[in-house]
């Protein structure tokens, strides 16, 4: 985190218009006061959709092991707890690699708005499978639960998102191609 975020280099005068990218709008571009309350909105918010799902995932698991023995419980609940730290360790690992590549190779503003797309038309069918597949996933539930908390953890701390890299590149490519003319 030493490097400088590529928002904060100086800024080059052009006629290019800035992009508005999917949930920060064109804030990304000065990242001033607006910029850092998308942020801090986007954050709350998952941080409660964080405490939900736990709190959600900790009872259904309650219920499910609520009729074993004192004993199993105990031991199984260990386990949970140990699968649990390092389901977090392993979503904030896998997290950062990810958003490691992704900076090597950032969406241009066209291919963040066409994945923003198709991820909210993917979205109603997920949930729907989801719904299923939670009651078979009970026994694993906090520990799937610790892995999404660290991977979404990890992805509200970065400096700054795939897409603001990818935007700032793309502006700078057009700069240049409206320079040569």
């Amino acid at each position: 985190m030493a490097s400088k975020a590529s928002s904060e280099a100086p800024a080059s005068e052009s006629s290019v218009p800035v992009p508005a990218l999917p949930k920060l709008g064109r804030t990304w571009y000065r990242r001033g006061p607006r910029y850092w309350l998308c942020r801090a909105r986007t954050t709350v918010f998952i941080l409660l959709v964080l405490a939900m799902f736990g709190f959600f995932a900790l009872s259904l698991y309650d219920g499910f092991t609520s009729e074993w023995s004192p004993g199993v419980r105990t031991a199984v609940n260990w386990a949970q707890a140990a699968g649990a730290c390092v389901a977090v360790v392993w979503g904030w690992v896998t997290q950062r690699r990810g958003h490691r590549a992704a900076l090597l190779d950032p969406p241009s503003p066209g291919e963040t708005a066409a994945a923003k797309r198709d991820h909210d038309r993917r979205v109603p069918g997920r949930i729907a499978l989801g719904r299923g597949l939670v009651i078979l996933a009970a026994p694993v539930l906090p520990v799937f639960a610790a892995y999404v908390a660290g991977w979404l953890l990890a992805w509200t701390t970065v400096r700054e998102y795939p897409s603001e890299v990818g935007a700032r590149r793309w502006m700078e490519a057009q700069s240049r191609r409206a320079a040569t003319r």
